[in-house]
């Protein structure tokens, strides 16, 4: 486990491309940085095969990086947090480099949004989410809330592998077993929040991002509404971002990386950032 910083993650940066932006993955509720390295899935190895220098982090309460005050362990103050967390990454990490792109899936990918939302002086060059969308299902907020009330909660692996990925035959059968290397607890502050009060925020954190967006969507995401109408809704809400690159990921579930799309998926997210880097 490495240490960037307020935060511990792992990282790929030798051997990459010098003017290469730097990349930094930010995983979601219920998975640590090791997300994105799972063998056979990871972000960090496709990175690599790039020459693209990168590291996923672990976010407040995962991995040894410690959980915030209660209060702060909201989206948002999860999103404040992770300002200051990228910009010692940038410190550390950055010199000579176009600027920062950050990936963020699930809950990290709203973290991220919040960040990207009120990023100070960060040189943030764009980011590419997933895993997120307006709004989850109504029933998703007592489902939460009925969870005990500590600061760390778990789900079972074959309840949490039954919302993770979409039907059979868009993953390869290995796959869930391959990614529970990943599984954590989860602050519950967190996954309440999301439920509770993101689809409130998200029009106007959305509507604040000044940078290119990438946005993905599986289709049987199961923690999301999800359809076409939802998607543009989406894309329609980045109204500031010069560039949106927004679509449905047709038949997939909410894990993409895991899933038979996972490498092409991952490669356009690393394109994507290339791009942001190449137009700085």
């Amino acid at each position: 486990m490495l240490e960037f910083g307020q935060v511990s993650g792992r990282a790929r940066l030798h051997d990459a491309d010098s003017s290469a932006p730097l990349i930094v993955a930010v995983h979601g509720g219920t998975y640590d940085s090791a997300y994105f390295d799972v063998p056979g899935h990871s972000l960090l190895d496709r990175a690599v095969a790039d020459h693209l220098p990168i590291i996923a982090i672990d976010r407040a309460g995962y991995g040894d990086t410690p959980l915030l005050a209660k209060s702060a362990m909201t989206l948002r103050g999860q999103g404040q947090f992770l300002v200051g967390a990228l910009g010692d990454i940038w410190r550390l990490h950055g010199e000579g480099r176009p600027g920062l792109f950050v990936i963020g899936h699930s809950i990290g990918a709203a973290i991220s949004l919040f960040a990207a939302s009120n990023p100070g002086d960060l040189p943030l060059l764009g980011l590419a989410v997933s895993g997120v969308g307006m709004r989850t299902p109504s029933e998703h907020k007592a489902m939460w809330e009925s969870f005990p009330d500590e600061d760390l909660v778990g789900l079972p692996d074959e309840v949490k592998d039954g919302v993770m990925f979409g039907p059979e035959g868009s993953y390869d059968p290995q796959a869930p077993a391959a990614a529970r290397i990943a599984n954590r607890t989860v602050p519950r502050v967190e996954i309440v929040d999301i439920v509770s009060n993101w689809a409130g925020d998200a029009e106007n954190v959305l509507g604040a991002i000044r940078v290119p967006v990438h946005y993905r969507q599986g289709e049987f995401d199961r923690l999301w509404l999800v359809d076409e109408d939802e998607v543009k809704l989406f894309e329609k809400a980045l109204s500031q971002s010069p560039l949106v690159d927004a679509a449905m990921a047709t038949g997939m579930g909410h894990c993409l990386d895991f899933h038979t799309i996972g490498a092409a998926f991952q490669r356009e997210q690393l394109r994507f950032a290339v791009r942001c880097g190449e137009v700085s």
